[in-house]
């Protein structure tokens, strides 16, 4: 069995025309946002992170990571910054062999990615996470979802079992 775990970067400061869309920061809300989705990932922490190399996704990672237990592997990838949901799909199914893998990425993509790798669920209250999931995909959200899959690179569409969708608003601040 294979865990994902899909997480947009926290709230980052307003796209302004004389600051490059990858070196947007994180605004006071996203790191108070990161810590707190970092509080709440220590009992479903991963054991490889890949992380787009965009400054809120980094900025975001680097908030949440001293709230985890044990480190987990961080690779920094160029290829994830704004990447379409498919160019995340491919970075997943060459993931090594890990047990639970999480993603730090950006909308669309990372939404898109969510709504094409997870199943509508038949259980009542997971189909309203499913469903809030699909309605918005907010700064700092985080899904998890389960793969029966041996490998990553059989991982498919609607195969994914959700099991988690938080937002920061979500969780408690003592989280």
């Amino acid at each position: 069995m294979r865990r994902l775990l899909l997480l947009r970067h926290a709230k980052a400061s307003p796209d302004e025309p004389w600051v490059d869309d990858a070196q947007r920061p994180l605004t006071q809300k996203g790191r108070a946002d990161a810590v707190r989705m970092g509080r709440f990932l220590r009992r479903h922490a991963p054991d490889q992170i890949y992380c787009s190399s965009a400054l809120r996704t980094r900025q975001t990672l680097e908030l949440l990571l001293p709230e985890l237990e044990a480190p987990p592997g961080v690779e920094y990838r160029d290829e994830l910054y704004l990447a379409k949901s498919s160019t995340i799909i491919e970075v997943i199914r060459a993931a090594p062999d890990v047990g639970s893998l999480m993603i730090v990425g950006h909308n669309p993509g990372l939404e898109e990615c969510a709504h094409q790798l997870a199943r509508r669920p038949s259980d009542r209250k997971m189909r309203k996470l499913y469903d809030a999931m699909n309605d918005k995909y907010p700064t700092g959200a985080l899904a998890v979802m389960d793969f029966a899959s041996p490998t990553w690179a059989g991982i498919d569409a609607q195969e994914g079992e959700l099991d988690i969708f938080v937002r920061p608003k979500d969780l408690k601040e003592e989280t």
